[in-house]
């Protein structure tokens, strides 16, 4: 993980208000593993902020991984259009 990286927790922090799967920024990285958290609303408006550990989080990707579990044989799975048409 890095810096500016969108992470979700990966656990509830009652006493910050943060609940498992809250979505935030890493705005500091402190030393390997340990990162300054931001969370935002959608408003951009920061409601909480808090210094965790990588093992607190996963990062999040909003784009395909090329390096997975089928390496480059990924099967094919044509786009199902039929299934999303309602009437």
């Amino acid at each position: 993980m890095k810096l500016l990286d969108v992470v979700a927790l990966l656990e509830d922090l009652p006493e910050l208000g943060l609940s498992r799967g809250q979505v935030g920024t890493i705005v500091e990285e402190y030393e390997p593993n340990i990162f300054e958290v931001e969370f935002s609303d959608l408003e951009g408006r920061a409601y909480a902020l808090d210094t965790l550990l990588e093992d607190q989080l996963i990062k999040l990707f909003y784009h395909p991984i090329v390096e997975n579990a089928y390496g480059n044989n990924m099967p094919q799975i044509p786009p199902d259009y039929q299934s999303r048409i309602t009437l």
